[in-house]
């Protein structure tokens, strides 16, 4: 089962991961390398309306990207955006931050932003076969990583 926001950034192409009230999927548009999308699978468009059950799961998910992103891309902070300007379904943009960039398939990626806020203009467009081996990359690290 997927809804607007998940199909939007290409679900199932780009799936990472999947609880039973979240997924992971990668960001087609990497603000800085690993950025991801986190959807709620609920019919919400409020945060504030998602399930008890949901809250419980968000955290183990979080635990599991940063792990994952850690072992990645090696960041030194995270930032979960939760926007919500386009896509009314619940979601976080999952950012991981840095000084400098890192490289991926011979590709430089930049934090742009970096210190400040991140840079949501700026980035990596992928196309879709670069965010399916992106994100099957990031399923065996996610499963690696979390098991």
């Amino acid at each position: 089962m997927s809804n607007a926001t998940m199909t939007k950034f290409g679900f199932p192409r780009t799936l990472v991961a999947e609880t039973a009230h979240w997924t992971v999927l990668v960001r087609p548009q990497q603000v800085t390398l690993g950025s991801l999308v986190l959807v709620c699978k609920e019919p919400v468009t409020a945060f504030g309306a998602a399930s008890p059950a949901a809250f419980a799961d968000l955290q183990p998910v979080i635990a599991g990207v940063e792990r994952m992103l850690k072992g990645f891309v090696d960041y030194e902070r995270i930032n979960y955006l939760m926007l919500m300007m386009v896509d009314p379904d619940v979601h976080f943009h999952v950012i991981p931050r840095h000084p400098g960039t890192r490289e991926r398939d011979g590709v430089a990626y930049a934090d742009a932003g970096w210190p400040g806020p991140p840079n949501l203009g700026s980035g990596v467009a992928l196309d879709e076969a670069g965010q399916a081996a992106l994100a099957q990359h990031l399923r065996q690290l996610w499963s690696s990583a979390n098991a």
